[in-house]
């Protein structure tokens, strides 16, 4: 798809072929491109500024059995192939940490619970994202900002097994959560106060 852009930094006008849609299967090579985000960006010809592109996307991994779609329009979506995970994003880093958490094998729905009760261990009003994991013999790694610096949490393998029981014992969690949903900590404080 052509988009126009128009530069950050000094305005310039550029035009860019991007696709709107990588299935991974077919195009491995872009699942990379997607995971370290630079299929959403575009250096200005002019003045050479990193510009992010602002586009809706499809990523699809039949593989996996997962689609994540980036937009920020009204998504209505409950119908997905069988035993598929669909998930909706806002933003490209969104889309990015989705794509990591299940790289790792692990379930989106349990690494919100986790941000969340990490969160209020902390005793901050912060948004943890998930950078890594080690496995289930070591850590997960979360970064969050403060105080103009990127910090750097880690938590022990427990957090997530903990948090796996939590929403065993609260199935209308998981139900909640079929189709193509938005599962971040707001979608999930609505269940957890």
């Amino acid at each position: 798809m052509q988009i126009s852009s128009t530069c950050s930094r000094c305005g310039a006008q550029h035009t860019a072929e991007v696709p709107q849609s990588v299935n991974a299967a077919v195009s491995p090579e872009l699942k990379e491109r997607v995971r370290n985000g630079s299929l959403f960006t575009w250096n200005c010809p002019h003045c050479g500024t990193s510009n992010l592109l602002k586009l809706p996307f499809l990523y699809h991994d039949p593989t996996e059995k997962l689609m994540l779609v980036l937009t920020d329009a009204p998504v209505n979506a409950d119908a997905l192939p069988d035993g598929y995970t669909g998930r909706f994003v806002r933003s490209v880093g969104d889309l990015i940490e989705k794509l990591k958490i299940f790289d790792c094998g692990l379930d989106d729905l349990v690494i919100e619970m986790c941000k969340f009760v990490t969160a209020q261990e902390l005793g901050k009003d912060v948004s943890l994202k998930f950078l890594k994991s080690d496995g289930a013999d070591g850590e997960m790694t979360f970064t969050y900002p403060e105080k103009g610096q990127m910090e750097l949490l880690a938590v022990g393998f427990n957090v997530y097994e903990d948090c796996a029981g939590i929403l065993a014992r609260n199935p209308q969690v998981r139900d909640a959560a079929k189709g193509l949903a938005e599962i971040d900590q707001a979608w999930l404080s609505r269940f957890f106060r």
